[in-house]
């Protein structure tokens, strides 16, 4: 079996990272890995600065409604993906479900 090596979302797109560089994600409870997080190159980096600072101005003019109703979508989504979450947080940091 393969461990996934997880990348960036940037600009809204999920992609792999150009580095070759990788950080090891551990299972506390027995030490495995279970994934790799791809480090990100400084291009890389500043192409999630750039890509935050060009949503800025359109986010900065939404309505206080408008950006409410998104981050009532954003809970939403959370409730609705909380066992995955939970499932995911207990993998990463060794909390028992009932904690995550």
């Amino acid at each position: 079996m393969t461990t996934p090596t997880i990348g960036h979302f940037i600009g809204g797109n999920l992609m792999a990272s150009r580095s070759e560089r990788t950080s090891d994600v551990f299972n506390p409870a027995t030490g495995a890995v279970t994934a790799q997080v791809a480090l990100a190159t400084a291009g890389e980096l500043n192409a999630a600065v750039a890509a935050a600072h060009a949503a800025f101005p359109a986010w900065s003019q939404t309505s206080p409604l408008r950006r409410a109703r998104v981050m009532f979508k954003f809970k939403e989504l959370l409730e609705e993906h909380a066992d995955q979450l939970a499932a995911l947080i207990t993998g990463e940091h060794g909390k028992v479900l009932t904690d995550a």
